[in-house]
């Protein structure tokens, strides 16, 4: 059986997605309005600041709206920016996920708190100050009835590190799937010590607001090789089952799950801890086909969000950056793709599905 997902790809449009000459954008995940626009959140910083750790210091989350799914997205105003240096959030924001459920727009995301100066352009900053300001990310939210705002943002995080547990150090980078009950999933990314492989954890809570409780005590996608490894998950829930898409983000030169390092992968579960790597797990390569027929093998593309109508997912999303190389980038964006839909199929999905029609 064919990758559900790979099989659907079409070419994307040129111009589409969210594009800012003079900021890096990252992240990237998109809701229908009540206006029945597209909106998606971002994160953003100023390109003079160059790409390296900038994002983890002076980042922003933004709104951003199209007509169409596809784009090209304009920018509509900063949603998440800095606020006191005592909050948990106070300083920086990035990986924004949206959902709605029950008439409420949750935005999830990370953030970060860090004494001393904020760095500018040309400042160089010393790696322990970037590990310590690193150790603080925290999965927080932000909640609202409009798209519009206004946007009330919680003051503690909504999952904290475990002391003594293999997540101890963070939580960030979160993945979320609210079912049609409130009942809510979350994965999560964190680590056991600074330099210690990343991996995913997943916790549950009662509505999408938490409380949160882990699920398991060890990560979720555990590989025995070292040199197999994931992150940037997007999660799902359809046909009964848990559905997710990550990024094959293996080490050392491995072919990695799927054979192309920084492609998608997709995997299953019944319960969102056990997981089953699809017999076909490759969902998209880092090469993007453009409408004309050419071709670009992008230095990077991840963070994938899946827009989804009438159950079914018809758009992907991505950041994506063009450079000398993974990570070292002129130029980033986020990318939207279409995926062909059969209209006579309804998966029942549960992610940001008809969200300008349930009101």
């Amino acid at each position: 059986m064919a990758n559900p997902i790979n099989e659907k790809l079409n070419p994307a449009p040129a111009g589409g997605g969210y594009n800012e000459e003079d900021h890096f954008v990252w992240c990237g995940s998109c809701v229908r309005g009540e206006d029945g626009r597209y909106h998606m959140f971002a994160s953003r910083w100023s390109k003079s600041l160059g790409f390296g750790v900038n994002w983890l210091f002076n980042c922003e989350v933004v709104r951003a709206s199209s007509e169409t799914p596809e784009g090209p997205y304009r920018y509509e105003e900063t949603v998440l920016g800095r606020r006191e240096r005592s909050y948990f959030d106070g300083m920086n924001q990035h990986n924004p996920f949206i959902q709605y459920w029950n008439g409420t727009y949750y935005l999830y995301y990370m953030g970060t708190t860090y004494g001393g100066p904020i760095p500018g352009p040309g400042d160089e900053v010393p790696w322990e100050r970037g590990a310590e300001v690193w150790n603080n990310k925290r999965i927080g939210l932000a909640v609202a009835t409009s798209i519009f705002g206004p946007w009330e943002r919680r003051d503690m995080p909504l999952l904290e590190p475990r002391p003594g547990q293999w997540d101890c150090t963070i939580t960030t980078n979160p993945a979320v799937a609210i079912l049609p009950d409130g009942t809510t999933y979350m994965i999560y990314k964190s680590r056991e010590y600074a330099g210690a492989t990343l991996q995913l954890g997943v916790a549950k809570a009662d509505r999408p607001d938490g409380a949160f409780q882990r699920l398991a005590n060890k990560p979720i996608l555990d590989f025995t090789d070292p040199d197999l490894h994931v992150e940037d998950p997007f999660l799902w829930h359809a046909d009964g089952k848990f559905h997710l898409l990550i990024k094959d983000d293996s080490k050392n030169g491995s072919f990695g799950l799927t054979g192309e390092w920084g492609a998608g992968v997709y995997a299953t579960s019944d319960n969102c801890i056990d997981w089953q790597i699809h017999a076909e797990p490759k969902a998209y390569s880092r090469t993007v086909e453009w409408e004309d027929g050419s071709r670009t093998e992008m230095c990077n593309l991840e963070r994938p969000f899946l827009l989804f109508h009438n159950g079914q997912p018809t758009h992907l999303f991505a950041a994506v950056g063009i450079g000398e190389g993974p990570y070292r980038f002129t130029h980033t964006w986020n990318q939207v793709i279409p995926l062909n839909v059969n209209e006579t199929e309804s998966n029942g999905g549960t992610g940001n599905d008809d969200n300008g029609e349930k009101r």
